[in-house]
């Protein structure tokens, strides 16, 4: 059984063969020591006192949802559902805290008892219901999602001020996620080294039909198991929300990968029966390590992704490997010392080797400048999206006219990662930060960072709140969604049945071109809304929506989409009824939706202009970050592009 306990040896003598031992015994922390090395030695802003705390905040989410997904692991188990769950847990708090006025102790508990009980529920269906872990987790990874949003009808909601200090400094410099990540690993390592049920993990992981017959009663702990992984994850999702000062129903996406990777990257086995606390913290660190450092070293966001799934993969390759080698015996050499041989030795070796490919990478794609033109870092919320990308290359084309280097990160509409973007902008010391924000209040901690860095903030196509900005730069969404209204009613006559294919809950994108689309109809009574549904932004959801929507609402004659690639979507479903019997109206005045403007299979689309956006945006940060006079809001006009204007905007 593998617990946190450093057993001495005795052919290791002093600090120096402690040491020794301790780096050769763990491939882990190898790895992590030479990556730090590796960083500081590429980038001067990463080994600072702010920097190595904003890591440690960084990987305190995962790490702790990590901790008890270690549990689930160590016991041959899987949990997908922690992100989900970390999420409803944050959800359950705020909205019984604010909305339906409990007071907030009772509110944590309720939090804590809502991830408590998603974890049973899922041991249930796993020991009693017979359900495979993959199987049972991944639907309470959709039920967990979706309750999150029903309760939140979508929209983020405010957390309790009293709670907010977890996301706070003690002393103003030490993060009190910090100190949660350290109780719980302690909390996990005295779980799994010096309780029964810690044991039992071991035990039920290692040979689970042993266990059995040994007398554990395997569908009982599992239940425990669960229960704790679920505790952990509402733990984490409290912390998440505190750091962002709002529950934000999509939050954590994508987390439960993350956590299950710092469980195999520390060291844990896929296959159960081994596992440590200190291993799954030194996995989430390496996680949080190569996120910062990317940032730092201003490596392309889509290269980040590739470096991640890179290291994930080696990871459980290297976990394969030592599956594989630990049923080889290791012979002690002279002097009883085991020497490089064995499974230490691959464990070693292949650590030495993921860490130098790392960095042989870092140096191949790095296009950081040490240059001394100013510095500028945009955060767009997602580069998934013509629109998004586009304003990237509006901001790249104005930053090379007048001599800046401009660092574009994509938060993959992920609150969390753009906050860790934002607050490694800081740690950089860029001369000014441009924000298109995942969400406008959870961007508000970080933004207040920068304030206090006296770094200038441009906010672009959606503002940052309780924070200081200086400058707006934006499209009017509400007046977007008002001009989209009219033209679609009045090319339907002013009478006729539409569905409204809506954006991501909770963006302020999509609240509002829906206010405005709303606001813009009740001049035209005869128009009959027959459904609202979300297709996320996405074109194949987009598709797949209006699919749907048309066996029940085959009579449909008109579709609004909160932006072009669901328009395409719709179009794409619509089929011939696209353009001739079905009017079909996007948002963005994307190419792809200018282009079926042209052709008409799309009536209408309300065009931003987002390069345009991203011009202005760099031009009002470098002189902000001059000291210059900037207007603090900036509106970019918008306009509804049919085929008869058509050719001003592709042209």
């Amino acid at each position: 059984m593998a617990t946190d306990t450093l057993k001495s040896t005795p052919g290791a003598s002093g600090a120096s063969g402690g040491l020794r031992r301790l780096l050769l015994d763990n491939g882990a922390l190898t790895a992590l020591i030479i990556l730090v090395i590796a960083m500081s030695a590429l980038s001067g802003d990463f080994l600072t006192t702010d920097n190595l705390l904003n890591i440690g905040v960084q990987a305190a989410v995962t790490a702790i949802l990590a901790f008890g997904v270690t549990f689930v692991i160590v016991s041959a188990g899987i949990d997908l559902s922690v992100g989900s769950v970390a999420a409803l847990s944050a959800t359950v708090l705020a909205w019984t805290a604010t909305s339906e006025g409990v007071p907030v102790w009772i509110a944590v508990i309720l939090a804590i008892a809502t991830g408590i009980a998603c974890g049973l529920v899922n041991g249930v269906l796993i020991s009693y219901g017979k359900l495979p872990p993959f199987i049972a987790t991944l639907a309470m990874l959709s039920v967990g999602r979706g309750l999150s949003l029903v309760i939140s009808q979508g929209s983020p909601i405010a957390f309790p001020e009293s709670v907010s200090h977890l996301g706070d400094t003690l002393g103003g410099w030490l993060p009190v996620p910090v100190l949660v990540m350290i109780v719980m690993g302690l909390i996990t390592a005295l779980i799994l080294g010096r309780t029964y049920i810690g044991r039992s993990m071991y035990a039920i992981g290692g040979n689970e039909e042993a266990a059995r017959l040994s007398g554990l009663r395997v569908k009982r702990q599992k239940l425990v198991i669960y229960a704790l992984s679920g505790l952990f994850a509402a733990a984490a999702g409290i912390v998440l929300a505190s750091r962002l000062s709002s529950a934000q129903p999509q939050a954590a996406q994508g987390y439960e990968l993350d956590a299950i990777a710092a469980v195999v990257i520390g060291g844990a086995s896929l296959a159960g029966g081994t596992g440590k606390a200190s291993g799954t913290l030194i996995g989430a660190l390496i996680l949080a390590v190569l996120r910062n450092g990317l940032n730092l070293l201003s490596v392309s966001a889509f290269w980040q992704q590739v470096v991640i799934g890179v290291v994930i993969a080696l990871a459980v390759l290297l976990d394969t490997v030592r599956r594989k080698a630990g049923a080889t015996p290791v012979t002690a050499g002279a002097g009883g010392s085991s020497g490089l041989k064995g499974p230490q030795a691959i464990k070693y070796g292949l650590a030495v080797v993921l860490v130098a490919a790392i960095v042989g990478g870092l140096s191949l794609f790095n296009n950081g400048s040490s240059s001394s033109n100013p510095k500028v870092g945009l955060s767009l919320s997602t580069l998934n999206n013509p629109f998004f990308v586009q304003i990237k290359e509006g901001a790249q084309a104005e930053a090379k006219k007048l001599g800046a280097d401009l660092t574009v990160t994509d938060a993959q509409n992920d609150a969390s990662q753009q906050a860790n973007q934002l607050q490694n902008f800081t740690s950089e010391g860029v001369d000014s930060i441009i924000v298109n924000p995942v969400d406008s209040d959870a961007a508000g901690p970080s933004v207040r960072s920068a304030n206090k860095a006296d770094i200038p903030v441009v906010g672009v196509d959606r503002g940052v709140n309780k924070a200081e900005t200086a400058a707006l730069v934006a499209s009017d969404n509400v007046e977007g969604g008002k001009l989209g209204a009219k033209a679609l009613a009045e090319k339907l006559g002013g009478k006729g049945r539409i569905v409204i294919l809506q954006g991501l809950a909770g963006t302020s994108a999509s609240r509002e071109r829906g206010a405005g689309f709303a606001e813009g109809l009740k001049a035209y009574p005869g128009i009959d809304v027959v459904a609202k549904q979300p297709a996320d932004f996405d074109r194949t959801k987009g598709l797949d929506v209006m699919t749907n929507l048309l066996q029940a609402h085959p009579d449909v004659q008109g579709v609004f989409a909160e932006n072009d690639e669901m328009a395409l979507g719709a179009v794409k479903a619509l089929g011939s009824k696209a353009g001739k019997s079905v009017q079909v109206i996007g948002f963005d005045g994307t190419p792809d939706g200018l282009k079926a403007v042209k052709e008409g299979t799309m009536y209408a689309s309300v065009a931003q202009q987002p390069k345009e956006l991203g011009r202005i945006a760099v031009e009002n940060a470098l002189r902000a970050a001059d000291d210059k006079e900037v207007e603090k809001t900036v509106k970019v006009p918008v306009k509804v592009v049919t085929a008869k204007n058509v050719d001003e905007f592709t042209g």
